[in-house]
């Protein structure tokens, strides 16, 4: 029994049912959150070891083997993505600690970020179709409440939309598990993929992979189900916005990875092709909301569409190097999307405003928080040698060798024009006449600064060393190339 692969899960499940009973003790909350991510991070590094040394690691919970019982399944992509989304969740946690504001503290915020950590990392591990359901539930609820968290109008009113979409998403949810179940009786990830590659993909199970890629997408937010995601993530706090943004559609973007890799992998003249064009479409419609913005947190929100659709383009070529690229970018943009968010929080902080036109000069009284943005910028644009650099350079390649051309083409004018997008903040927030006088600011950045170091860090390391991190990312995508990889671990054929 392989109790590493449930710790992350269950850490924060129980942290969270702690916290409960706290909730007028704030610094006993503070303490327990922060002590029981870090343990999450150290096990979550622990597994990606394992895995890397020993391979894919299974539980099956209750002793049923797969594909009859619940199993838990960490092959490389899945630990490092937990790992990933230990450390993003840790810097917002130290981040709340200075922004949430006691009122919100009081009312349960640490236990219900702890909910949604075990919905995230629970979705990452799961290997079964079902209970990626029940842990995307556990992470949509956790989020409802956040969304709503403080009850500011704006907040209730992007609540219902927010709401409504994931309500719908979640019912098309259980009818695609319940058509995949029709047809092929089971509903584990592994077994998926070895009665599928037995029944040849048939119609029926490329139009129910459609259904399962309109779920996903609806959650990951591409073209043409983004409409929801600008206004809805505006609307939280910064921490908040910087938790979903770096984590909850990337779960969308990894059940695409996972389901059209392992499931869905015998008919990628079809699906991969309409994957492709929802990427391109994705990142027009991302570059160009970022560019017309003026509304800091705007500007970076729309650059999270720009990045799934860079990571789908991945997919979409289906190479060992454009995979390989996907991953490396989608780990990348976790960490770099949440410093971003904690960023531009710190400059709302100072001006009491999130239009860029009412900023100016910050960099005179914040030269740090200047040149933490500008680093993050450069990073995010994907110049050499930072770490989105690598994962853009991976998935060009891919996409090259597949002659995928216009794809290539729509991540190289996007980089320039995310890019711009990025510098607008720059050039306009932190350079230029000085709008506020120290005195006039609205609040300081004391204790804000360190979890965005903490992310920028991380950053930099992943493009300096990616020589160290590229055979983990390598080993990760072999699995998603060779489905009989992970089939073998998951049922010992």
């Amino acid at each position: 029994m392989n109790n590493l692969v449930i710790l992350p899960i269950l850490i924060p499940l129980l942290t969270g049912i702690v916290l409960i009973f706290f909730n007028n003790n704030i610094t006993v909350q503070k303490w327990i959150s922060v002590l029981s991510i870090v343990a999450t991070v150290f096990a979550s590094g622990l597994l990606v070891q394992q895995v890397y040394t020993e391979g894919i690691q299974i539980l099956q919970l209750g002793n049923w083997e797969a594909p009859y019982g619940i199993v838990l399944v960490a092959d490389l992509l899945a630990s490092l993505l937990v790992l990933t989304g230990s450390i993003v969740v840790l810097a917002c946690i130290l981040y709340s600690f200075r922004n949430i504001g006691q009122e919100r503290e009081k009312f349960y915020y640490y236990a219900i970020v702890q909910f949604l950590t075990v919905g995230v990392l629970g979705a990452f591990l799961t290997g079964d179709l079902f209970n990626l359901f029940v842990f995307f539930e556990v992470m949509l609820m956790s989020s409802y409440v956040l969304i709503v968290h403080g009850g500011t109008k704006i907040q209730l009113r992007e609540s219902i939309k927010y709401i409504l979409v994931n309500v719908i998403s979640s019912a098309l949810f259980v009818i695609a598990v319940g058509y995949i179940y029709a047809i092929t009786g089971t509903v584990n990830i592994a077994d998926l993929s070895s009665k599928i590659s037995e029944l040849g993909q048939p119609g029926i199970t490329t139009v129910i992979s459609i259904l399962f890629l309109i779920v996903f997408g609806l959650k990951g937010a591409i073209f043409p189900l983004f409409f929801w995601l600008p206004s809805s993530y505006q609307a939280p706090p910064t921490p908040i916005t910087a938790l979903f943004g770096a984590l909850l559609t990337k779960v969308g973007v990894y059940s695409i990875i996972r389901t059209f890799t392992i499931i869905f992998h015998h008919d990628t003249e079809f699906t991969h092709t309409i994957i492709g064009i929802l990427a391109g479409l994705t990142i027009v419609v991302g570059v160009i909301g970022a560019i017309a913005h003026w509304d800091v947190k705007k500007i970076i929100i729309y650059n999270i569409l720009t990045a799934v659709g860079v990571i789908l383009i991945g997919i979409a070529t289906f190479t060992t190097t454009s995979l390989t690229g996907s991953i490396f970018y989608l780990i990348h943009d976790m960490i770099i999307k949440a410093a971003l968010f904690l960023l531009v929080g710190a400059m709302v902080v100072i001006s009491g405003t999130s239009n860029l036109k009412q900023m100016g000069g910050l960099i005179k009284n914040h030269p740090y928080l200047g040149w933490m943005f500008f680093i993050a910028t450069i990073s995010l644009a994907g110049i050499p040698p930072f770490s989105g650099f690598i994962g853009k350079l991976l998935i060009v390649q891919g996409g090259l060798h597949t002659e995928h051309y216009v794809l290539v083409a729509a991540i190289l004018i996007s980089s320039l024009l995310v890019l711009y997008s990025v510098m607008k903040i720059f050039i306009n927030g932190f350079w230029g006449e000085v709008k506020l006088r120290k005195e006039e600011e609205k609040g300081n950045t004391r204790g804000l600064l360190f979890p965005i170091a903490l992310l920028l860090s991380l950053s930099i390391a992943l493009g300096f060393g990616a020589e160290w991190f590229y055979p983990y990312i390598s080993q990760a995508a072999e699995v998603l190339t060779d489905p009989s990889l992970y089939i073998h671990a998951v049922l010992k054929e």
